[in-house]
């Protein structure tokens, strides 16, 4: 039996990395294209039509789509793990297609109503930041952690806000391009290091010590390069923690003996999981501040346009949005 739903109007919807990945490779991981995709996972719309049974939504209501569905009758999904669920449908994801379109079908109470205040962008911006949310919930950072995180892309600099959210006290983002560690800085970061392709990661640990009072408890990779994890397990204090987010290679070499010897955590990180209530206080509230992290904007005609924007990092490109109905349309406050 299918749980209740709701028909949405589609208006704002983001251009996430796995998007231009699938566009790119045609696959990842273990999720692979073998047939024509709609894409787009970062949205949100207004209720058009109610299905039967739904209590929490009305016709015209905006909300947030949070995209994966879980089965919701696993172990996984009974423990509150249900981004583990084998049998989820997530926006995007082979074989499902995504909602970058006119009109999209979801399950209501994956459907969150926005506050008048926060905006259609907002809303769509919250599934990047709730993988800041999960990671940095993963990673156990509270107040006064010092904390590292490699990459200022989307998913790094949403780390970084959901890190200062939740009390780090100092917080250093590595990158390789030096135009997303000024935002990343503009941001609040305490600290920005711009890494060099042809240093170790033992050598750049040494500048990673040198920039911050002292070694970081909390290190978080949102690159899934091997060069950024091992730089994040030797970065990381004996005791601490490191959270993988970013996905690269199947396999990679890592320094096990040093996070086992100095008793380093190494733990992985799957999307999100009870974290978008917890996104959208953080925007209402005026806590976490996501607007700056979109650069672009395109109608849904010139998506092919928007791609080229995102894969390619055109004219600093850091989040690129899509919108399918003329921007700000559906905003109860102009922005």
């Amino acid at each position: 039996m299918l749980p209740p739903e709701v028909l949405l109007a589609m208006d704002s919807v983001g251009i996430c990395g796995s998007d231009v990945h699938y566009l790119t490779a045609g696959r990842i991981g273990d999720f692979v294209v073998t047939k024509p995709m709609i894409i787009g996972h970062e949205a949100a719309g207004v209720v058009a039509k109610v299905g039967k049974c739904v209590k929490n939504l009305a016709v015209g209501d905006r909300v947030a789509i949070e995209p994966g569905v879980p089965c919701r009758r696993c172990d996984h999904c009974k423990q509150g793990k249900y981004n583990l669920c084998a049998d989820m449908v997530f926006c995007a994801t082979p074989p499902y297609d995504g909602n970058l379109t006119r009109f999209y079908k979801h399950a209501a109470d994956f459907c969150y109503k926005l506050p008048d205040h926060v905006s259609m962008e907002e809303g769509a911006l919250l599934e990047p930041l709730s993988v800041g949310v999960h990671a940095c919930r993963r990673a156990e950072v509270g107040l006064g952690s010092k904390v590292l995180i490699l990459g200022a892309g989307p998913i790094g600099l949403v780390t970084l806000l959901a890190a200062q959210a939740m009390g780090a006290a100092e917080i250093l983002i590595t990158d390789l391009v030096q135009h997303r560690l000024d935002v990343a800085k503009e941001l609040g970061a305490t600290h920005t290091l711009l890494l060099d392709r042809e240093q170790s990661a033992e050598e750049t640990v040494k500048r990673v010590l040198c920039t911050m009072s002292e070694a970081p408890d909390k290190a978080v990779d949102c690159c899934g390069a091997e060069s950024s994890a091992r730089l994040a397990i030797f970065a990381t204090r004996s005791g601490g923690v490191v959270v993988i987010v970013g996905m690269g290679a199947p396999e990679i070499k890592l320094p096990l003996i040093n996070a086992l010897a100095r008793e380093v955590d190494i733990r992985g990180v799957f999307r999100y999981c009870n974290d978008y209530p917890a996104a959208l206080a953080l925007v209402a509230s005026g806590k976490v501040n996501v607007k700056r992290l979109v650069t672009h904007h395109f109608d849904i005609t010139e998506t092919a346009k928007a791609f080229e924007t995102s894969r390619y990092g055109h004219g600093g490109a850091i989040k690129v949005m899509i919108h399918v109905q003329p921007r700000d349309a559906n905003n109860s406050v102009k922005f």
